[in-house]
Formats: C-alpha cells, structure tokens, sequence
C-alpha cells in the first residue's frame, strides 16, 4: 500500500473508532414508555430501562416503587450523534410526557414517575437547559422537569427490557404506552 493510502486508511480507522456512541438518561414516566417510544427513534441505537437519581445502591423495582430510595424510572438512550442530535433527542422528549406535573404521568403517580434529565457532562447540561427554555412556551403550566448531575444508573431488572415490544398486546401496553408510541412515530414523521 502506497504511504499516502495507508495514512487515509489509518485516519479512517481511527475516525471510526473514536466514533464513540453518545447516551442520554431521561425520566418521564414509566419507563416502559419512554423505551417503547425512543426504540422507534431514527438514529437511536438501544434503549434500557433503569433507575437513577436516587440515594440506594443497586435498587430493585420493589424498593423504587415504595418511595423510598430517591430514584426514577429512566430509561439510557444510546444513539449516535451522526445521525440523531442530542437537542433533537431533548426536544421529543417535551412531545411523549408531560413535563408540568410533579412526581406524576396520568395515573402513574409517585417521585418514581417524575420528569428528570440527568446530565453526564456540562454539554449534556446545556443542551437540556436550552431545551428547557425552548420548550416551555408550548406549556400553559411551568416545566417541573428535574435537571440534575448522573452520579449513578442502574439496569432495571430484565423483564422490564424491551417490555412494549414483548408485551404489545398487555392493558398497560395498550392503553398508556401505545399513545406515547403513536406520539413519537408522529414527531419522528415531521421532521
């Protein structure tokens, strides 16, 4: 291979690898909807269903559940960024939650099912605070949405993984995820 050739090579190689995919940790709710409606998101890679922004380590659902162990259900987006901006990813989130209600989505009601962005760096935490501001005019009722530091995010248990997929035709599927899954397939359509 001629020197010139083997230097676009090399480069390219290495383009490639620090490629390196992006994550974002959002909470909005059941997890279940947030998953079931970023796994249909143009540029997102895998979504998993997990716990974070709590004070327990290594928490189970149970334990989320009964209030007392600080954590939401959130879900860790994996996408790449070449295909799917981190702004675009935090604008949907304002279309399949409702970001003005407190420690509630519908009938799902607890801290477990607040509005939370959990940044992993200072770009993430700018991103989300211009998100912020960009989104509330579309509300008639002031963003409550949380925006603090990941410290720590744990996998949710595996039943809980890739639940809608698994599970579409369930009552809670039906009723509650769907809807959000149709909001998503409908943003995702506009633009």
């Amino acid at each position: 291979m001629k020197p010139i050739a083997l230097l676009l090579a090399m480069t390219a190689l290495a383009l490639s690898l620090s490629a390196k995919p992006q994550t974002l940790v959002l909470g909005g709710g059941c997890f279940w909807c947030l998953e079931g409606a970023y796994e249909i998101v143009p540029g997102v890679t895998d979504v998993e269903s997990g716990y974070a922004g709590g004070h327990v380590e290594n928490p189970t659902y149970e334990q989320v559940c009964g209030k007392r162990t600080g954590h939401a259900e959130v879900v860790k987006i994996t996408f790449d960024a070449e295909k799917v901006s981190l702004e675009r990813l935090l604008e949907l989130f304002w279309v399949v939650h409702d970001p003005t209600t407190l420690n509630r989505q519908g009938a799902d009601v607890g801290p477990q099912y607040r509005s939370i962005i959990l940044y992993a760096d200072d770009a993430q935490k700018t991103a989300a605070e211009k998100a912020i501001a960009a989104a509330q005019p579309q509300f008639a009722d002031k963003i409550v949405t949380e925006l603090v530091s990941l410290k720590e995010y744990y996998v949710a248990e595996d039943y809980h993984q890739d639940y809608f997929r698994k599970n579409p035709g369930a009552g809670y599927c039906q009723a509650v995820v769907r809807k959000k899954v149709d909001k998503m397939k409908s943003a995702v359509k506009g633009k």
